[in-house]
């Protein structure tokens, strides 16, 4: 079995820095981590507060702290840091091999998508934002580790795409459909919800917009790790 991750993130339209920050990092005991935080607005200010809460959780990942005990944390420090004036939401998605589990940590009222084969269940519940008051308790939701298995998760741009204009991305229809048609790669289902947001958003995206995509498929035949990553510059939106 291999393990195979994927991001597609853009811009707010006309705003040079996204204020979504993420993070992978390996756990110590085998496995990896990807953190994504999506920080209070947009632009310079966001980013800064969530590039300060990624570096937080990302720090005590690496040393073996639990990914819960992680997100109270940033929770805290965050609050310390700006008095309880700012928040930002904090998804935490674990693959640990020392328990052969995939871990869903939430601090965010977005919700997250995980498919076993084509059957696609939506991760809900009541999950708050961090940074606000001391103690705020994130979300986790674990599984056994097998094969078949695809998670979705992505920030509120993703969510509210086409909301001006009365329209509303349907993931879990979109994703059913993917996958029933054909078996995508991680990043082919990354790019397909990134495009039909932003297109939602006439090209403009209204916010910054991530997508983070996992799939457990059948593999592996050596033990090379890869990572590959593209990052365009210079490059604006089709009008």
């Amino acid at each position: 079995m291999e393990i195979r991750i994927a991001v597609a993130k853009t811009n707010k339209y006309a705003v040079s820095e996204s204020g979504d920050t993420l993070e992978i990092v390996e756990r110590p005991n085998g496995g990896v981590s990807v953190v994504l935080s999506d920080g209070q607005t947009s632009g310079r200010g966001a980013k800064a507060v969530s590039a300060l809460v990624v570096r937080k959780v990302i720090g005590l990942l690496a040393e073996g702290v639990r990914d819960g005990a992680a997100a109270r944390a940033a929770s805290d420090y965050l609050f310390s840091e700006r008095a309880g004036k700012v928040s930002a939401c904090l998804n935490i998605l674990s693959v640990d091999l020392q328990s052969e589990t995939i871990l869903i940590t939430r601090n965010n009222p977005t919700p997250v998508f995980v498919a076993r084969q084509e059957q696609v269940e939506c991760i809900t519940g009541e999950s708050v934002p961090i940074g606000t008051n001391r103690n705020i308790r994130p979300t986790i939701t674990e599984f056994a580790l097998e094969s078949g298995i695809t998670v979705v998760m992505y920030t509120d741009g993703i969510r509210y795409a086409g909301d001006r204009s009365g329209q509303s991305l349907d993931i879990c229809v979109l994703l059913e459909s993917m996958l029933e048609e054909e078996n995508p790669s991680a990043q082919e289902i990354a790019e397909n919800i990134l495009a039909q947001a932003i297109r939602l958003d006439n090209n403009r995206p209204n916010d910054d917009m991530s997508v983070v995509v996992l799939r457990s498929i059948p593999g592996g035949a050596d033990q090379i790790r890869r990572m590959s990553v593209r990052l365009p510059v210079g490059m604006g939106y089709p009008e």
